[in-house]
This record gives C-alpha cells, structure tokens and sequence, in this order.
C-alpha cells in the first residue's frame, strides 16, 4: 500500500511538473506573439498583414534569373547541338515509324511480344493497335512511340554508366542518393522548368523533362543489380585471373541484367507516364490528343487517347516484365 501511494504521489508531481511546463510554453508564445505583432513590423519581420516579407525574394529571384541568363548565353555552344541531335533523332524515328506501313509495324510488334510474353500478350497488342488505329489515333500513336523510345535510350544512356560507377564507389553511391530521392519526390511539372530555361518549347524540352524524370530508377537498380551479385562468384572469378575490366563486363553486368531490365522496365512506365505532361510543353502525340480534348471539353477523345497511351503501356510492361523473367531463368539454369 505504501508503495502504491509513493507511486501516485510521484504520477501526480509529474503530471503537475508537465501541465507547468506546458502552461509556461503558452504564455512564451503570447508573450512572443504580443512582442512581434507590437514591433515586427517596425523591424522589418513582418508585413502589415502579417504576412512573410517577401520583398526578401526579390534579390534572390534576380541572383536566379541572371545566372540562368548567363548559362543559356554562354552554354549556347553545348545546348544547341544537344538540341539539333536530339530533335534530329526523334523527327528521324518518327518519319520512319509513320512511312512503315501499319501491317507492318502490327506484325512486328506481334512477333516480338510473342517470342518474349506469348500469346495472350501478342493478342492484346495487335488487338489493342487495331483499335487505335480504327480510332485515328494511329499518327500520334507513332509519335508518342518516337518519344518514348527517344527518350528510354537516352536514359538508359545516363543511368547505366551511372549506375555502374554508383556500384564500384560507395562515395558516389552516397552523393547520388539524396539527389535521386529528390528527383522521384519532386513533383512532375518540375521538371519541365529546367527544361524550358535552356531548351526553350517544342519536343526537346519534353524529352529533356522525360528524361530526368524517367532516369532515376535505371540507376537504382543498375547499382542494386552490380552490387547484388554474389561474393562467391565474383572470389571465383577473380580467381581465375580476371581483370577488374573483365569481371564488370563479363560477370557483374550479365549476371546483374535482370535487376537492370527491371529499372529499364521502370524507365519506360514513367517515360509513358510524362506523356501527357510533355505536351504542355509542346510535344506530339497521345499525350496533346488529350490535352487538346480535355482543353475543348470532348472527355469522349480524352478518354480514347488515354486509353492508347495505357494499351501502349500494358503491352512495353508485359514484354520487358517477360524478357526479364527469361533471362533470369537462363542465368538460374545453369546454376541448377
């Protein structure tokens, strides 16, 4: 019994201690409130609204503006020919995605969904291409395809050798995270903002935008995949001789390629998923089919368009989800 009202007694002394603790906060912040509303203003704190003063911005939007000014200026000589080069290749794939007949372009993709997904991926794709034709969807269908694949390559141009040199340095690995964590986080009209300062509006911007929003999960998985193959094999390559050149290429990579095909797989879901973005900034295809339908009220075409982009997303997901699967077997085969 003593105890127990020791104890009570010590509950009650600290529930008085915490509700003093917390009436002395209170009055602080009147106090502090008082001060600030009576000579914030005065100081410069405060607007006479109480609100943030923002002419402190001001300076920094000026610092911002010149030095963007002075990059595109003095960086014409790298982002010019980047432009030409990349607006070169995607107009180039998209007149030749559009001068191959549709049977043509039908059968091939037939063929390849059915070597890698099998049948019932191949009958929804050449169901689903029908369809956007029957649709008048099939010339944007085409241009979406020249950006999406634009854009995949490109990214995949970035995040592989990235995501190599992440694996071999952990230094890297440690200054790429927050900067990948930040570029999945930030919302997807962010991203056309660098886009626009330096390549101005039309299809550059929207892939430029595509890519650094895309690219992140390539160089995850391409670093997780190296940096997943197992100790003993690489001890049993090493072993046998191997240079740090050969082990890379000839058992880190092909042993890492499904994790790869994964963030390749990643890549082109979220290059799809921009499509409609992209357009804002003046890029073709499905993507300004709704745009433009949605800008003049017809949810009907709105809704056609979108649907083509799902059906083109389905039918990529399917056959690279397929092909990963495959190669995985085969490396696991041997092993058995």
């Amino acid at each position: 019994m003593a105890i127990r009202a020791v104890n009570r007694s010590r509950m009650s002394l600290g529930s008085l201690r915490g509700r003093t603790k917390g009436l002395a906060l209170v009055a602080v912040l009147l106090i502090a409130t008082v001060l600030v509303r009576t000579f914030g203003n005065a100081l410069g704190i405060i607007g006479d609204d109480m609100s943030f003063p923002w002419e402190w911005s001001r300076p920094i939007e000026t610092a911002i503006d010149d030095s963007i000014g002075w990059v595109t200026r003095n960086g014409a000589f790298i982002f010019d020919p980047a432009s030409d080069a990349i607006l070169a290749f995607l107009l180039g794939l998209e007149a030749i995605l559009l001068w191959v007949p549709w049977p043509v372009v039908i059968l091939a993709i037939a063929w390849l969904a059915w070597k890698t997904a099998g049948r019932g991926v191949t009958i929804f794709a050449v169901s689903a291409l029908l369809t956007l034709g029957v649709f008048d969807l099939w010339p944007s269908t085409m241009e979406t395809i020249a950006l999406v694949v634009v854009s995949v390559v490109l990214s995949i141009a970035v995040a592989v050798p990235t995501g190599i040199v992440a694996a071999q340095s952990n230094r890297v690995d440690r200054v790429l995270r927050p900067l990948l964590d930040g570029a999945q986080t930030m919302p997807s009209f962010v991203y056309l903002v660098p886009a626009i300062m330096f390549f101005g509006i039309g299809n550059v911007p929207a892939v430029i935008a595509t890519i650094i929003y895309a690219v992140p999960p390539a160089i995850r998985l391409t670093n997780l995949g190296i940096r997943q193959v197992s100790p003993d094999v690489i001890e049993a390559a090493r072993s046998f001789g191997t240079t740090n050149r050969q082990l890379l290429l000839k058992v880190q990579i092909p042993m890492a390629v499904p994790t790869i095909m994964a963030g390749i797989n990643q890549t082109i879901m979220m290059a799809l998923a921009m499509v409609v973005i992209a357009s804002l900034v003046g890029a073709g295809g499905l993507g300004e089919d709704v745009n433009r339908a949605l800008g003049r009220i017809r949810p009907g075409e709105a809704v056609l368009a979108g649907l083509g982009i799902v059906f083109l997303a389905i039918i990529v997901d399917r056959v690279t989800q397929s092909a990963a699967k495959k190669r995985q077997a085969a490396l696991e085969g041997p092993a058995r």
